[in-house]
């Protein structure tokens, strides 16, 4: 052999060992690191750690439970990332605040990556009737799902269904609605990030990706509860673009674009119920104007409802929000809610009261009837045309003892039941914090936790709560 091909293949030789020496390095280098993370998992959490789980085929789940864990930091909480495959139960159990990234393969499976969960999700039996002596699991911890699928498949965001079902079952509560997005829907996907805000006590987080608003124009502004003991809500009307008709269904959000701030603050968007149909030629909105501990004007609101003069102009576009849409069919229909909860309530009740279909009975909460039956006049018109066949308030102030809608529903527990044999559907919209937790409670002593499920995986129990 000549010296040349000796060189040559000493040179080759030479590649090869070095790639081997460069695999070998990054692959400890990588069980080193989740040698790390796992250590980490098994750690104990301290009680304000939020877990961010995720289930990934392709790592877009990964990645958006990367920003998710990001949002929360900028907000100053403390925060754990872990792959479903790395949970079990007993490290679920350590957190007291769960949120899961939950991707669907194929139809309805989990991904690949997430298979040895879900068969601990099979083999752990959900509790029944002859096991409530014992605490659930996660009883206690609240958590939310962020489910990421594709409505060309029937099992559209199937796995993330049932990881949300198996985490209440297990006991833990929601901290809201499962969000469904459909392939990277960003509208959905700002959602969740609202939701983040929320939980992270940030108004200012900014958007993962750019939205596309239109430009609408604020032309109405009525004060609905003069001298109410709660604050201003105002019924807002908004315009679209001339010769614009856009389109949206009952139970869809209007999402107000972002803003800058004196100071050169970026605010972020909101998310109000719309409170109309596009028969009625705008968008209307049912916005209460909240105040900061030292006094201060919300945000949203306070841009909505003082800031912006009638005229101005409002960045806004619709959100479509499938799983509160009114039913396609005639079935009995109960609307619960609270506040400016009645705004996703009355454009249900304006679809149901067009298609004809008049077996609708609503159930609405506040402070004082003298000062706060909002759209009093229009509830009280569809009672007698027999839109609403029945239609029950109560009003928490007006008596010593504090009253609201959950103990109305458990005070006439005999007839919703009655609605439910009958087929009805129920529909709640609110404040998530205690109207939202105090009507399932409700419902779940009136009808048995496992009726209630059952009810919302048909889609008749379906809520739009913040």
């Amino acid at each position: 052999m000549s010296l040349t091909r000796l060189i040559a293949a000493a040179c080759v030789v030479g590649v090869w060992l070095l790639l081997c020496l460069w695999a070998w390095r990054r692959a400890r280098r990588h069980d080193a690191q989740q040698a790390q993370a796992q250590a980490a998992l098994n750690a104990p959490a301290p009680d304000d750690t939020v877990l961010v789980a995720y289930a990934t085929q392709t790592g877009y789940a990964e990645s958006l439970a990367a920003q998710t864990a990001e949002s929360l930091r900028a907000g100053g909480l403390s925060v754990r990332v872990a792959a479903l495959d790395q949970l079990d139960m007993a490290r679920l159990s350590g957190y007291r605040r769960m949120l899961f990234v939950a991707s669907t393969y194929g139809e309805g499976d989990p991904p690949d990556a997430a298979a040895a969960f879900a068969g601990q999700m099979q083999s752990r039996p959900l509790p029944t009737a002859a096991s409530t002596s014992t605490a659930p699991a996660l009883s206690g911890a609240q958590y939310a799902v962020l489910a990421l699928g594709d409505s060309e498949y029937a099992q559209f965001c199937g796995f993330g269904h049932r990881l949300n079902d198996w985490l209440h079952a297990q006991g833990a509560t929601p901290l809201f609605d499962l969000v469904e997005v459909d392939n990277g829907d960003p509208a959905a996907l700002r959602h969740w990030q609202h939701h983040l805000g929320l939980l992270a006590g940030r108004s200012d987080l900014p958007d993962w990706q750019a939205p596309v608003y239109e430009t609408w124009r604020l032309t109405g502004r009525k004060l609905l509860n003069p001298d109410s003991q709660g604050g201003p809500c105002y019924l807002l009307t908004l315009t679209p673009p001339a010769g614009q008709t856009p389109h949206w269904l009952a139970g869809d959000i209007a999402e107000i674009g972002p803003r800058q701030e004196r100071g050169g603050a970026l605010l972020a968007h909101r998310e109000y119920s719309i409170a109309s149909l596009p028969e009625d030629g705008a968008i209307q909105l049912l916005v209460r104007q909240m105040r900061s501990a030292d006094g201060g004007l919300g945000v949203g609101s306070g841009w909505l409802t003082h800031i912006a003069r009638v005229g101005d102009e409002i960045d806004l576009r619709v959100r479509t929000n499938r799983n509160f849409h009114a039913p396609s069919d005639d079935r009995p229909l109960i609307l619960i809610g609270n506040g400016t909860g009645l705004a996703g309530l009355r454009a249900l009740i304006k679809a149901r009261r067009a298609c004809g279909h008049h077996r609708n009975w609503l159930v609405f909460g506040e402070r004082n009837a003298a000062h706060d039956a909002f759209c009093g006049d229009e509830i009280t018109a569809w009672r007698i045309d027999g839109t609403l066949a029945r239609v029950d308030t109560v009003y928490s102030r007006d008596q010593p003892q504090r009253r609201y809608v959950q103990h109305l529903l458990r005070e006439q527990a005999g007839t919703l039941r009655d609605w439910v044999e009958d087929g009805a559907a129920i529909y709640v919209c609110g404040s998530l914090q205690g109207m939202a937790g105090g009507v399932d409670a409700a419902l779940q002593d009136i009808l048995g936790d496992a009726r209630l499920q059952a009810l919302q995986h048909a889609g008749r129990y379906r809520r739009d709560v913040y």
